[in-house]
Order: structure tokens, then C-alpha cells, then sequence
């Protein structure tokens, strides 16, 4: 045997020594060039990552998820060259508390974005709710690994604090370093033609109230005039001043709702009060391309947040009337386009095969938008419920579709439970990052299982809620059999029509909903469209899941604590010195001017 192999072998003499001391410095160096190399290389090889989320889309609605007469060929190319989820799931049915557990890979509850007192989703750019400053969003992992990260059209999720100065809640001081858009959402009340939908019962009662001082005031001064009454003058100018005093409290906020919500920013400063809707999808256009240009040698991170397909459905002339499904459907086919637009940018720089691309939608279609001649919500295909209930597969599950060529299987579909929460764990390790290891993450990375190293979701149980009540879970057994069971459903107006139309969104709780006991149960493998409830005569396994669901319901239970609500009233009231203007308050009106028109398709 050689002296190495013994330990206790002499060592060599002499000029033995210097020579390791120079291997060492040798090995040394060559591990520093290694490491160099190895960084350089995880920098040169992180991908662009854009996000694309419609706001209020069907899962029905697009041509790669079933349907045959709304055209969709870009959405529908993306699928062809990436992979599709069929069973992707929103964290929650409405939209801001989907968009805040997309942003953060968390339930919206966790961060207080969850309904608390009826209020399911911010309701005021001049509220003090919004998105803690304490969430860590995807975006600021990838700023802080040396991404350019942008946000392109809808926020939702706050403005300020405590003044109208501090943008607590703005993307700006959640991870994105530019954004463009609305820091609200598109409603009713940015179309002047259109019907208020802001808090319109409130408005309504308010109105009436309003009603009710006037007449009686009226009716006191008549009563003096002629002699009818003794009450002095002054007694009856107090109670018109306290009558008007009450008008003004409410009529300052829900008198100018166009003015306060409906309004576009870029970073920090108003660009646009009210915004000009006939405008808005050629600037949000506009914009990514500009972005994506900016920032073509990367890598950057682009979130395209869509005003379509929410209603009041602002749509260009150049595809009004086109489609088959009268303005929902021409609004539909103006999303696409859009989105055909954004992907050609980014094939014209050359930078397809080094950019994740993702759609989806924040949850499911508004079956309840509808006017006296059409409907204005999505479809959600043969799944059942929609828009704000938290339980039906309507109002959760959404398009899923990743693109990244040559990194990803092109045309495969993939039918295993994932949620909009996968997405931030998924992009976080894409972009070298790591997920907080402080808090609970309830998204999991889609890597494996979109690269084909993995068969299987990694979630076995998934949470459906509605506010802040679970009405639903879902189970993946290792067989492969998806169960659903729900606790709570809401209650359809009028009976079987599958929707609430007389509220406009079903509720979470109270005389609208229905409590199970024993719990509905779906086997989702067989029936997808939950039309057909087992029972223990018709399930041998019936009491198994049951119980095996609710052990888990129990132990997820045991991960929440109390938070700061958001919704609360006192977060939720307009308060005008928290209100965005351009200009002097409560003047505040101010246009960009643009040299191009938004009936003409293209930059």
C-alpha cells in the first residue's frame, strides 16, 4: 500500500511545503473563477417574466377552454406553444382579494383583504384600506434580485394611509419601480351613461333619506308660512342647515364618483381625472410596449393587469359590433388583440424564448352583468356558479397558461389542482429569489410539475372561501380522485337560475346562503359541473372524505391568526384628504394630451 493511505505516514520535506501552499492558492482562485462564472451565468440565464391577468374573464370564454364562437386566436396560440392548466384555481372570488393572494402566494385573510363587515373589495381610492406595507410581493423578491419590475393597468389594492402623499399601499411601495393605470377599478360609475354601482345601496337609502328631509323641511316652512305651527325662523333655518349639512356629507363622495375612483396614474402623479375609458386600451397598450422596449436587455418583470373584461366594457369602434356576443364579446375579442399586440412586442426584440409568459384571470365571469337586452359577464363554461361565490367551481377556477419555449413542453395540458397563488413561489424562483420563510405561503412552485419532473400538484387540500368564511375545500386523494366538499353555498334569485340577480354578487353569509350539515360532497373527476351531490348510498366512501377533509379544515385552522381588517368601515369611508387629485382639492381635473386616436388599432 502507498504512505497515503495511512494516516500517520511521514510528510514529505524541503520544499514540499511551499509547493501545496501554492496549490492551495491555485484551487482557491480557480473556486473564485467558478463562482464568478456560476453567478454570471444565473444572471444571464434568468428569464423576463410577464404576467397577464383579465379581470372578470370566464373560463368559458376563451377558444382553447371550449369555446367555439368567441375568437380568441392569441390567447389561444399561447396555449398551443405553452402549457394549460384546466384546473387552475383563484384564492378568492372577487377582485381584490384575489389580486392581493396572487400578489403575495398567500390567502387574502391572512393579510386582512378579506370581507369583515360585508364589504367584499375596496371601494374608494381614498380609503385607508389596502395591501399592508408588510406583504412581501412578488415584485419586491425579483427588485431586490435585480429585476425591473413594472405594473400596467389595474391595482386595486390601495393608495394611502394616512394623507394624501404617503402611497402606503401604491405598487410603488410594493416591489414595482413603474406603473401605469388605474389605482381603482373600472366601474359602472366611470361610464356616464351607465347606472351607479359604487356602494349603490347605500347611495339609494341615502338618496331617499335625503328625500324624506326635504319634503318634511318643506312641509315645516308651509305650516309657518300659513300659521299653522308656532316655531321660529330660526328653529326651522337650523333644521334645513343640519338637512342640508347631511346631503352634503354624502353627496361630496357618492356625487363624484367619476372624479374620485375612475382616474389613471403614472408612478405617483395623476395623469388623467376623470380618465377618458375611450382611451384607456390604446394607453395600457402604449405603455407595455414602451416597458418592454425600456427594458429589453432585462430582465425584467411586466405585469399586464387588464381593465377588460370588467364591466362597463369600454370598447374602441374598431370592434364594437364584431362579435357574436354583443359587447362583452366585442370587448372579449378587443382583450385578445391586445394581448396579440403585447406578445408581438416581445417576439419583434427577439426575446421569446428568454420570457415566461403567463395568462390567467383574477377570478371567474360576472354571470349577474347584464342590462335589459344582454348579458355583460363572462361565461363560465359547464362549471357552476360564478363571480363572487367562493365555493362553485364557476367563481374560481380561471384559464392558467404558461409559455417559456424550449424551457417548457409546448401544447401540453395539465388537469391537477393549482392556484393564482402558485404563481408567486414560481416566479420568485425564477428569479433567483427566495420565499419569506416568516410567514405562512400557501402557493406552491409550479416548476416541477410544468417542466413534467413532477405528475402531481404538491396541494392536497385547497381552501375556497368567500370573505372570510371557508364555504368550500377540496381534496386531492393519491389516487387521483378530486373531491369537493362544500360547507356553505349561496342562495340563487330566483330559485335555480344559478346566479343571485337580484343582488347582483351573491353574499357570504346571513339569510343569503345555505349552511350543510351533513356537507355537500363532488367527486370533481367525474362531475367537473358539481351537478350531482353524493350521498353515503351513493359513495362507499362517502364518511371517509367527509371526515378526512374536515381533519383538514381543522389543522389549516390552526395557521390563521388576527390581523388588521382592511374592509373595516373605518378603512372602506371616502375621506377626502386621502383622495388622489390632480391640482387643487376638490378641483381636481387634469387630461394628457394624445396625438393618437384609439379607434385606430396599433402604436
Amino acid at each position: 500500500m502507498g504512505l497515503t493511505a495511512h494516516s500517520g505516514a511521514r510528510r514529505p520535506r524541503g520544499r514540499a511545503v511551499p509547493a501545496s501552499r501554492d496549490s492551495l492558492q491555485i484551487m482557491l482562485f480557480v473556486c473564485l473563477l467558478l463562482t464568478s462564472w456560476k453567478l454570471r451565468a444565473a444572471n444571464a440565464f434568468k428569464p423576463n417574466i410577464l404576467l397577464i391577468m383579465a379581470d372578470d374573464l370566464g373560463i368559458g370564454d376563451v377558444g382553447c377552454y371550449g369555446n367555439h364562437t368567441l375568437r380568441t386566436p392569441n390567447i389561444d396560440r399561447l396555449a398551443e406553444e405553452g402549457v394549460r392548466l384546466t384546473q387552475h384555481l383563484a384564492a378568492a372570488p372577487l377582485c381584490t382579494p384575489s389580486r392581493a393572494a396572487f400578489l403575495t402566494g398567500r390567502h387574502s385573510f391572512r393579510s386582512g383583504m378579506e370581507a369583515s363587515n360585508g364589504y367584499r373589495a375596496l371601494q374608494w381610492n381614498a380609503g385607508s384600506g389596502g395591501l399592508p406595507p408588510n406583504e412581501t410581493t412578488f415584485a419586491r423578491i425579483l427588485q431586490q434580485q435585480g429585476y425591473a419590475t413594472g405594473l400596467i393597468g389595474k391595482w386595486h389594492q390601495g393608495v394611502n394611509c394616512a394623507s394624501r402623499a404617503d402611497h402606503c399601499h401604491h405598487p410603488l411601495n410594493h416591489g414595482f419601480d413603474y406603473f401605469f393605470g388605474m389605482p381603482f377599478t373600472l366601474v359602472n360609475d366611470c361610464d356616464p351613461d351607465r347606472p351607479p354601482e359604487v356602494d349603490a345601496a347605500t347611495r339609494a337609502k341615502l338618496w331617499h333619506y335625503t328625500q324624506i328631509m326635504v319634503l318634511g323641511i318643506l312641509t315645516v316652512v308651509t305650516a309657518k308660512t300659513c300659521g299653522f305651527i308656532s316655531v321660529s325662523w330660526k328653529a326651522v333655518t337650523g333644521v334645513a342647515c343640519l338637512g342640508f349639512l347631511f346631503f352634503v356629507s354624502w353627496y361630496a363622495s357618492f356625487g363624484f364618483v367619476r372624479r374620485w375612483n375612475c382616474i389613471l396614474m403614472r408612478n405617483h402623479v395623476v395623469t388623467e381625472q376623470p380618465m377618458d375609458l375611450e382611451k384607456t386600451a390604446h394607453l395600457v397598450l402604449k405603455e407595455a410596449v414602451s416597458y418592454i422596449e425600456r427594458n429589453k436587455h432585462g430582465p425584467f418583470l411586466l405585469f399586464v393587469s387588464l381593465l377588460h373584461v370588467h364591466i362597463p366594457l369600454p370598447t374602441t369602434k374598431a370592434f364594437l359590433g364584431k362579435s357574436q356576443h354583443g359587447l362583452y364579446g366585442d370587448n372579449v375579442e378587443e382583450m385578445d388583440w391586445l394581448i396579440g399586440e403585447i406578445l408581438n412586442a416581445i417576439e419583434e426584440r427577439g426575446l421569446k424564448n428568454t420570457t415566461l409568459t403567463y395568462f390567467t384571470s383574477d377570478h371567474g365571469g360576472h354571470l349577474e352583468a347584464r342590462d335589459e337586452s344582454s348579458q355583460l359577464g363572462g361565461w363560465n363554461g359547464i362549471y357552476r356558479g360564478g363571480k363572487g361565490m367562493g365555493g362553485w367551481e364557476g367563481g374560481i377556477r380561471v384559464p392558467g397558461i404558461f409559455r417559456w419555449p424550449g424551457v417548457l413542453p409546448a401544447g401540453r395540458v395539465i388537469d391537477e389542482p393549482t392556484s393564482l397563488m402558485d404563481v408567486f413561489p414560481t416566479v420568485v424562483q425564477l428569479g433567483g429569489g427566495q420565499v419569506p420563510q416568516d410567514r405562512v405561503i400557501d402557493g406552491r412552485s409550479l416548476i416541477p410539475l410544468l417542466q413534467g419532473a413532477a405528475k402531481h400538484s404538491a396541494h392536497e387540500f385547497l381552501f375556497h372561501y368567500c370573505g372570510e368564511y371557508l364555504h368550500a375545500a377540496r381534496w386531492y386523494q393519491d389516487s387521483g380522485r378530486v373531491w369537493k366538499v362544500h360547507y356553505t353555498t349561496p342562495q340563487f334569485h330566483p330559485e335555480g337560475a344559478g346566479a343571485c340577480y337580484s343582488r347582483g354578487v351573491c353574499p357570504c353569509s346571513g339569510e343569503g346562503v345555505t349552511h350543510h350539515s351533513p356537507p355537500l360532497l363532488f367527486d370533481l373527476s367525474l362531475d367537473p359541473a358539481e351537478a350531482r351531490p353524493l350521498s353515503p348510498a351513493s359513495e362507499p366512501l362517502y364518511h371517509t372524505v367527509i371526515a378526512r377533509v374536515d381533519e383538514a379544515v381543522a389543522e389549516h385552522r390552526q395557521t390563521l391568526s388576527p390581523v388588521p381588517q382592511q374592509f373595516s368601515g373605518s378603512n372602506i369611508l371616502w375621506k377626502p384628504w386621502l383622495q388622489p387629485c390632480c391640482g387643487h382639492f376638490p378641483f381636481c381635473s387634469c387630461h394628457e394630451d394624445r396625438s393618437r386616436s384609439p379607434d385606430r388599432p396599433g402604436l
